[in-house]
């Protein structure tokens, strides 16, 4: 049987006007269901057809007037109460529907999508194995952020995070920004006091995801009991030259990207019983991306996965580019499984790059020992007896959960001032040196007894990691030479030639828009927890680092949103040898904004979202699948005459382009054509790049699909 819902339209409709005049959140919860019950029904994410106030500037009264028309269309299919309202971002509901009731409104000329709550993942590709090496900063530059707002819709924060430690240096928080601190009487590390001149706004959006379905350990606040939210923040906007220390080591000094950008926490994204249940219910991130919205943030990062579709998410975010946002999103971690998430034109979506090893030796003692090389975190280096970790199980304990030095299972007399050579696999690696430090031993070999990766864990003592060969050559040695004394020495962080990581996501050939736009270091990157410092993989650390980016280029005095997200893709390095459909434009830099950029406005990324998906003035171009040409407009910037001529660069086949010279006035723009020529048998790509003497060069990647 339907819910009927009554008559209660004017006393919604002006409670909302009220409350929107005081300028409070547009999202309004009322009851918490993610599941189907009995009769099938289930959580549904309706949005309207048009833009929300952020896209119309329509204020308290055209969100009057969205509520008027959601009573309309829920009293129509006898609906219930929904659990959200949006107007801000888009101007759409989520509500628990009965199948039948879904494809009424779905049928529904005034209904431009429906579809249901899910759960998508964080885009941390190994939230349980922290590996690898401190992210190098950019050196000789003078990032900032001053004066901008960073939301992240996530798993929270931790204000108390070693990373925030320059608040009190910030002085008073943009006048514009309208966030707020939630309170949450349900837990006490978190009220509306616990936001500060960093952490400018605290919320939390759980309605959908359902309170009962949350672990023992979560919280009903801001509050980041994960990690990851707070990690993403502080690689995005914490502070400059903080020295990082772990189990008494010093593994070298951290800085966030924009460490004078302040925080705002969303928090849409919780921890299951069930690890695998883990993840960010759609309607949620569409409340929080809302919220984030209303509050006026400046960039708006959303280290998650989704489809490489667009859904009712990347609506949303539409609505927050709308309201003058820089969105940033990560690329996914699905590899060859699935192209690029967050797909739509007007999300700077961001792909993961390798990074730094760090490394370490064991150094075998005595004549002609061997020094065998691995990787290697922590930088003090030990010396000791090498023992297997077979060899010394505590009473009652077997030697194979000896061998893999499980909790508990060494004995303490017997490795007491030893190096323990432990084998990987069966438990956490950073567990295995957890249990060598209670039963007294100084390091850890840790040895791979098959092929696998070797990583530099933040393990509890020194710990060298080895790859199958060279802990055979270990094991031989100790075999023959029983009284083996090892010395582990690290070397820090040795680089080596940038590449695209096998988890990151690459985009959709057939598409009319180049994904992912860029990539960044996302394979070990140092970041700070609520108590602690932590390394994290994934896309999720690359989107944050370029959400940072974003941040210090908008606090720029004048910065243009457009130009700022032309800036991050025009001057990106490209990563040699990586095609543009797994690497896009490159990686950014902090650099000077560039005099020329590829400006898209907002009323072009909705022209293309309503079916008009030719020519969206992108710095980038994707051909092929029916598509030969595209154009793109170049803008002058500088308040200055520019001369600029344009080449290719990179292509193997038949490309051309024209116009190649401009000359430019204050505010004058050229437009040019690029093509592709003759037939291709291939995937072709390269760039087109700009140049003015004496003012630099902006390049955008063309691909043309076969």
């Amino acid at each position: 049987m339907r819910a009927v819902r009554g008559r209660r339209r004017t006393a919604v409709t002006t409670a909302a006007v009220a409350m929107l005049a005081a300028a409070m959140p547009s999202v309004l919860p009322q009851r918490a269901t993610a599941e189907h019950d009995a009769s099938g029904s289930a959580l549904y994410l309706v949005t309207l057809d048009g833009p929300g106030t952020a896209g119309t500037r329509g204020g308290p009264a055209g969100a009057a007037g969205m509520l008027t028309l959601q009573d309309d269309l829920l009293d129509a299919v006898g609906a219930p109460e929904p659990v959200y309202r949006w107007t801000t971002a888009l101007n759409g509901f989520a509500v628990e529907l009965e199948p039948d009731q879904a494809d009424e409104l779905g049928s529904d000329r005034r209904v431009a999508l429906i579809e249901r709550n899910r759960v998508v993942p964080l885009a941390d590709a190994a939230p349980a194995r922290p590996a690898g090496a401190p992210l190098p900063q950019t050196a000789g530059q003078r990032p900032s952020g001053a004066g901008t707002v960073i939301g992240f819709v996530d798993t929270g924060i931790a204000p108390e995070t070693p990373a925030f430690r320059v608040a009190s240096r910030l002085g008073p928080v943009p006048d514009r920004f309208r966030g707020t601190c939630a309170d949450a009487p349900d837990d006490d590390r978190w009220d509306a006091g616990s936001c500060d001149a960093k952490v400018v706004a605290g919320q939390f959006f759980v309605e959908a995801y359902g309170a009962g379905h949350l672990r023992s350990a979560a919280v009903l606040s801001p509050y980041d009991t994960d990690g990851h939210g707070t990690r993403m923040a502080t690689i995005a906007a914490g502070a400059a030259d903080e020295q990082v220390r772990v189990a008494g080591h010093r593994l070298g000094r951290f800085s966030g990207v924009a460490p004078r950008a302040r925080v705002a926490a969303y928090k849409a994204c919780w921890s299951a019983p069930d690890p695998d249940d883990d993840g960010c219910a759609t309607a949620d991130v569409v409340a929080a991306i809302d919220r984030a919205t209303a509050d006026r943030v400046d960039v708006l990062n959303l280290s998650i996965g989704g489809p490489s579709t667009v859904d009712t998410v990347e609506r949303a975010l539409l609505g927050a580019v709308e309201q003058g946002v820089v969105v940033v999103a990560a690329a996914g971690n699905a590899g060859e499984r699935a192209y690029a998430a967050h797909p739509a034109p007007w999300v700077v979506s961001v792909g993961a790059t390798t990074s730094g090893d760090q490394t370490g030796d064991v150094v075998v003692r005595g004549r002609h020992g061997p020094r065998l090389s691995g990787a290697m975190a922590l930088t003090r280096p030990v010396t000791g007896r090498l023992v297997r970790a077979a060899d010394i199980a505590a009473p009652g304990v077997a030697r194979e959960t000896a061998r893999h030095c499980a909790p508990g299972s060494l004995d303490a007399a017997a490795a007491r001032g030893a190096v323990v050579a432990c084998v990987r696999g069966d438990g956490p690696r950073v567990e295995k040196s957890r249990a060598v430090a209670l039963a007294g031993g100084v390091g850890m070999v840790l040895l791979n007894s098959a092929r696998g990766s070797t990583d530099a864990d933040l393990h509890a003592l020194p710990t060298v990691h080895l790859a199958v060969r060279e802990a055979r050559r270990l094991l031989g040695w100790e075999r023959r030479h029983p009284a083996t004394r090892v010395r582990l020495v690290a070397h820090g962080v040795e680089q080596r030639r940038t590449g695209v990581v096998a988890f990151s996501s690459a985009g959709d050939p057939t598409s009319t828009v180049l994904k992912p736009d860029l990539v960044a270091p996302g394979s070990e990157v140092v970041a700070a927890t609520g108590s602690a410092w932590d390394l994290v993989t994934g896309t999720s650390p690359a989107a944050a680092r370029v959400a940072g980016i974003a941040a210090v280029l908008l606090g720029r005095h004048g910065a243009d949103p457009a130009a700022v997200r032309s800036a991050l893709v025009a001057t990106a390095q490209p990563v040699p040898g990586a095609p543009a459909l797994r690497s896009g434009a490159g990686t950014p830099e902090i650099v000077a904004s560039p005099d020329l950029s590829y400006l898209a406005r907002p009323r072009t990324f909705r022209a293309w979202l309503e079916g008009e998906r030719s020519d969206v003035n992108l710095p980038q171009v994707l051909l092929g699948h029916g598509r030969e040409r595209a154009r793109r407009t170049l803008t002058n910037m500088a308040d200055h005459t520019v001369v600029a001529t344009a080449r290719l660069e990179g292509f193997a086949g038949a490309v051309s382009m024209r116009p190649q010279w401009a000359r430019l006035r204050p505010g004058a723009s050229v437009k040019f054509r690029v093509r592709a020529t003759g037939s291709r048998t291939s995937t072709d790509d390269g760039f087109v790049v700009w140049t003015s003497p004496g003012h630099g060069s902006v390049r955008i990647p063309v691909v043309v699909t076969r």
